[in-house]
């Protein structure tokens, strides 16, 4: 594990890069606007997929790195993105843009501008919770690259029942939340449904032409 830091339009962002030996393809993913890169599932992925030929480069976006609570406007979030793309290049393999919550809503954004192999979504907010006709689901459907959706069967933030059709994969975790934990009464451990979503993501990688 090394990080880098990498100056942007919106300050200094941080990358944590996990290699793979003979890595075939970088997977880029930042965090919510409520945490950090520490979240279980960019963990997992983390700890799963250099096995698997994959490259995983946790992001920190620059409002992240200087300490700030809140997280900036959507722009702000995509020049950040934009900023490190340069860097997640630089080992010269495909590079599947990803994230969880707001950070998959800035790797569907910026997908196709910055050409992005696939996406990632982990806990794609589909819309604010009990806030069901304010949709982001145009961002989502607007990536333009293969896309593998990650979601919680009991996400406040849209369950997977919730989405609209699309060119997409969806993989729904049973019983998680907005962040994948799973209730003890629940029929699956939290240790399963963590697995889940690293299964998932290997399958859907192993994919990828």
């Amino acid at each position: 594990m090394t990080t880098e830091t990498v100056e942007t339009d919106a300050g200094t962002a941080r990358i944590t890069w996990h290699k793979a030996h003979k890595a075939r393809l970088v997977l880029a993913v930042g965090h919510g606007a409520g945490g950090g890169i520490e979240a279980r599932d960019l963990k997992a992925l983390a700890d799963v997929l250099p096995r698997h030929g994959v490259t995983v480069a946790r992001v920190e976006q620059p409002w992240r790195v200087a300490g700030r609570k809140v997280a900036p406007a959507p722009k702000t979030l995509d020049a950040g993105w934009r900023g490190i793309w340069p860097a997640l290049t630089t080992p010269g393999r495909p590079v599947i843009s990803g994230g969880r919550s707001a950070g998959a809503r800035v790797a569907c954004r910026t997908a196709t501008e910055l050409g992005a192999a696939a996406v990632l979504a982990l806990s794609f907010p589909l819309h604010p919770p009990g806030r069901p006709e304010r949709s982001r689901a145009g961002e989502l459907l607007g990536a333009g690259v293969p896309t593998l959706v990650v979601q919680g069967g009991n996400d406040p933030f849209g369950k997977p029942e919730e989405f609209p059709d699309g060119a997409y994969e969806l993989v729904e975790v049973p019983y998680g939340d907005h962040g994948f934990a799973v209730p003890k009464r629940a029929q699956i451990s939290q240790e399963q449904a963590v697995g889940m979503i690293t299964d998932a993501v290997v399958k859907w990688t192993g994919s990828l032409k």
